[in-house]
């Protein structure tokens, strides 16, 4: 099996785009990673685009085309909210197969307006005929996890309060406000004990990566990062959750499980995280599903400030999906490229001190079930 190394990578900023569209923003992500290579790249290196969307995944678009690489093969993916870091690995798969040396992979979503909103109108109508939204869904996770563990709303404010400080240092964040305890225990209910700061706003966004075979990184960079370990999983139906998945995701911890046996690694040896935060609680409890500190300990891990800049595992420099924003097709992608960015040193007010293995993680969430994508990168030698 092939090694496979990023050798780019770039992303818009995410926010509310209603000015551009979907192409416009699959094009800026793009370029920005064309141009993030060190010392150049040909386009006409690339042999395959992967291609992560959601919701616009009724909406076909030309990829090769309309960012000048014509009849490229384009695999268009869609894994719930892990779109992205499914096409991600999807895409390092073909590299370490053999089959393409230099790939592109893009995920990108449009939330806020066509071609994507009446799709989500239309998914939140279905969810909302048969009393359920995906905040009651997490919300009552919230509920099991402090009855049996004694976990404080206090707690999963100082998630938000955290990573809206990380936001508003990162320049493209959704957010860049910083808020308080206080602020966010008053913010608007929106399922107890979720209020609206412990939730991640809709967003516009596109990200993109470029990836090789390792032993032709230098052709690019001399900063390339290894990606050293994949992790998929999936669950059954959550219409009746096992108390198991009432204070976790299973998914996360068998995906974490095999991401680290095959990167010969421990949770104790990662140096930065951005992991899916779509909401306040699912941070917390992704902590422990990731082995950062165990069952129950989620709440007193932040308290303590270890996930925080400076901590003992940085979680979320970025901001994560509650600050920086989540454009579902772009956010796995997008996490690629804070981590990238992280152990190669260029986060700028937000650098984790230095950083030389990094972890992603991101949660799909369905009606039908659950998936957990885990990804683990290390910095180039």
């Amino acid at each position: 099996m092939l090694e496979v190394a990023v050798i780019g990578c770039g992303m818009t900023p995410f926010g509310e785009h209603y000015g551009k569209s979907l192409r416009n923003l699959v094009e800026d992500a793009y370029l920005s990673t064309i141009r993030s290579v060190d010392k150049g790249i040909d386009p006409k290196d690339i042999q395959a685009v992967w291609y992560g969307t959601l919701a616009s995944s009724w909406a076909s678009f030309p990829i090769p085309d309309f960012v000048g690489l014509s009849q490229l093969p384009v695999s268009r993916l869609e894994n719930a909210c892990a779109t992205g870091s499914d096409a991600f690995r999807n895409a390092c798969f073909s590299v370490m197969a053999g089959i393409y040396d230099v790939v592109l992979v893009i995920g990108a979503e449009k939330m806020n307006d066509e071609p994507c909103s009446s799709l989500w109108n239309y998914q939140a109508m279905e969810n909302w005929n048969i009393g359920r939204s995906m905040p009651g869904v997490f919300a009552l996770r919230a509920t099991r996890h402090m009855h049996e563990f004694g976990t404080k709303r206090e707690q999963l404010a100082m998630v938000s309060v955290k990573n809206h400080h990380n936001g508003a240092l990162n320049p493209r964040a959704h957010f860049r406000f910083e808020t308080t305890v206080e602020k966010a225990l008053k913010s608007r209910m929106i399922a107890y004990p979720l209020g609206l700061l412990d939730c991640c706003p809709m967003t516009d966004g596109a990200a993109a990566a470029i990836i090789c075979r390792a032993d032709i990184a230098k052709k690019y960079t001399d900063a390339s990062v290894q990606v050293v370990g994949l992790g998929l999983a999936t669950d059954t139906s959550y219409g009746t959750m096992t108390d198991e998945q009432l204070v976790g995701f299973p998914t996360t911890t068998k995906a974490a499980k095999e991401a680290f046996q095959m990167a010969k690694l421990e949770p104790k040896d990662v140096d930065v995280v951005e992991l899916h935060d779509c909401f306040t609680i699912t941070e917390l409890v992704s902590y422990e599903d990731l082995g950062f500190c165990k069952k129950g300990e989620g709440g007193k891990f932040v308290e303590e400030g270890r996930a925080s800049l400076g901590g003992e595992t940085p979680v979320n420099p970025s901001g994560g999906l509650l600050a920086k924003g989540h454009p579902t097709g772009a956010t796995g992608v997008a996490q690629i490229v804070e981590v990238f960015e992280q152990v190669r040193g260029q986060s700028g007010k937000r650098q984790v001190a230095d950083a030389e293995i990094g972890l992603t993680h991101n949660l799909g969430v369905a009606p039908e079930g659950s998936v957990g994508l885990v990804t683990i990168l290390r910095r180039g030698t």
